[in-house]
């Protein structure tokens, strides 16, 4: 029998970031996979500015934006021509870092992922596999078929279900994965292709009955994503010659060679629970969607960050089991409204019949060119896209509302005369920021509890961005702001922590 703090079952993004953050929090650990090694291909490719902003906090940002390919823009075509083009660098430079979709791989970015985690002393134990668990007050009892095929146990304070949508962890719990699958069938084609489209950007084509996006990550190279038309039986027998060229056409576009071709059908769906005792669901064991948006991997990973330094925090005894539950309040309501507004889209764009058709190529590409020259529109796109729009008002632990940054928002990003004030962030840790001038007192009481205090001058930037002069702004070790403090008092901040049962120190053995 071995002893964990945290069983993750599946090495995919969400199970291998959930694993680096609860490690490098101190957190052990053990992550299996069925699968013998990372999958040599994938249909996640974007990578989004919010996922890269909470990759600062483990130093790999840099990493993953070298390895991958920044698309500064979206190209809308039909009828053989650009009808929009949608960029996102001079509207996404001002509220992130990151303003560009990154197309980077997921076979790429798993190996990444894994090398990371290997190099702080934890291996993916592959060919291993969960066959049933149990659990209750005391823990996690999970029994494992190793590679082998010997049994073992494996004891664990928690078990977190990373193993995808048929998850094995989500049958064990009996839980409710309700939605449905589309009729349509996707195709996915890697490829070698030359002309206009192929110059690094996204491009997107809407032709009359099909549907197709491409996706730069190399020179010359790109994913194809679209739509099989027809309902087939044998679509998973079908090859690229057998699917619709009309859109690929209509892009312009030669494909000289195809590395890869692979179809699938796509669902919608949420769990009815993310969290049953001590087991979680995250990524694609708690919910699916539609590709739209290239939202999946990123939520998946979004899911891991926060419950990782929950699920830290609540081992380490600095915080009451309660504080868990907050995991799904948050992450659920996003889950929900995601499966909503990509489910709306998608039956936009695969709408069969003249009408869907005549709205589709003729109607939508030119109102998006229109709408994206209207300031409030762009930013409302770029920050939903983006992830960066994300938040948790409302939620459990989200208090304070001054000014236009309120609990559970996203601290809004600044750099004013070469100061970042996201360069804090990368500790996981509860710190408060300032912007103007900070009380003594304040001053005092996060130097009694040793919580790292960062004070920002005030100016106009930090006005537009809807910050409150001199509040207090408390984070959370996920970047998320907890409490707005205006006036910032010792005694508001002191209270929140109160209220949680949060501790800023470990209990003592």
């Amino acid at each position: 029998m071995s002893e964990q703090d945290v069983l993750i079952v599946g090495a995919g993004p969400t199970g291998l970031v959930l694993g680096l953050w609860l490690t490098a929090q101190g957190v052990r650990v053990r992550i299996i996979d069925k699968n013998a090694a990372p999958g040599p291909t994938s249909r996640a490719m974007v990578v989004h500015a919010r996922t890269l902003e909470l990759y600062r906090q483990l130093d790999l940002a840099d990493a993953v934006v070298e390895a991958g390919r920044r698309n500064p823009s979206v190209n809308l075509w039909a009828k053989g021509r650009v009808r929009a083009r949608i960029s996102f660098s001079p509207t996404g430079a001002k509220f992130t870092p990151y303003p560009f979709v990154l197309v980077y791989p997921q076979d790429h970015h798993e190996r990444l992922l894994e090398a990371r985690l290997e190099a702080l002393g934890v291996k993916v134990e592959r060919q291993t596999e969960l066959v049933d668990f149990e659990h209750d007050g005391a823990g996690v009892s999970a029994h494992l078929r190793l590679p082998d095929g010997r049994s073992q146990v494996c004891a664990a304070q928690y078990l977190a279900g990373c193993d995808g949508a048929r998850s094995p962890v989500r049958h064990g719990l009996e839980v409710d994965f309700s939605g449905g699958t589309y009729d349509q069938t996707f195709y996915v084609a890697d490829v070698e292709a030359r002309g206009p489209a192929a110059n690094g950007e996204v491009h997107i084509s809407l032709e009359t009955g099909d549907f197709v996006a491409l996706l730069a990550y190399a020179e010359g190279r790109g994913r194809l994503i679209g739509l099989v038309r027809e309902k087939r039986e044998d679509a998973e027998g079908l090859s690229f010659a057998d699917v619709s060229h009309r859109a690929i056409e209509s892009l312009r576009l030669t494909v000289d060679k195809v590395n890869w071709f692979s179809t699938y059908r796509v669902h919608h769906r949420v769990a009815g629970r993310f969290r049953s005792g001590r087991v979680f669901l995250l990524g694609d064991a708690a919910h699916v969607h539609s590709p739209v948006g290239g939202q999946g991997m990123n939520t998946g990973i979004g899911d891991a960050v926060n419950l990782a330094w929950k699920l830290a925090a609540v081992l380490k005894g600095q915080a009451p089991d309660g504080l868990l539950d907050s995991y799904e309040s948050e992450r659920i309501a996003f889950a929900r409204q995601l499966v909503e507004t990509t489910d709306r889209l998608f039956t936009f764009v695969t709408a069969e019949g003249g009408v869907a058709d005549f709205l589709r190529v003729h109607v939508a590409p030119g109102l998006a060119g229109i709408a994206y020259r209207v300031g409030g529109v762009r930013e409302f796109l770029f920050r939903i896209l983006s992830q960066t729009q994300l938040n948790y008002r409302g939620g459990p632990l989200s208090r304070g509302a001054h000014g236009r940054v309120q609990g559970g928002d996203r601290l809004p990003w600044l750099r004013v005369n070469g100061l970042d004030n996201y360069a804090s962030l990368a500790a996981i840790a509860w710190q408060v920021h300032v912007y103007g001038e900070v009380r003594n007192d304040i001053r005092a009481w996060c130097a009694a509890k040793h919580m790292p205090l960062h004070v920002f001058p005030w100016g106009e930037q930090q006005a537009a961005a809807g910050l409150a002069r001199d509040a207090a702004y408390l984070l959370r070790p996920d970047t998320y702001v907890a409490l707005v403090a205006e006036p910032a008092m010792p005694e508001t901040v002191e209270t929140y922590f109160a209220e949680h049962g949060i501790r800023l120190s470990p209990v003592p053995a």
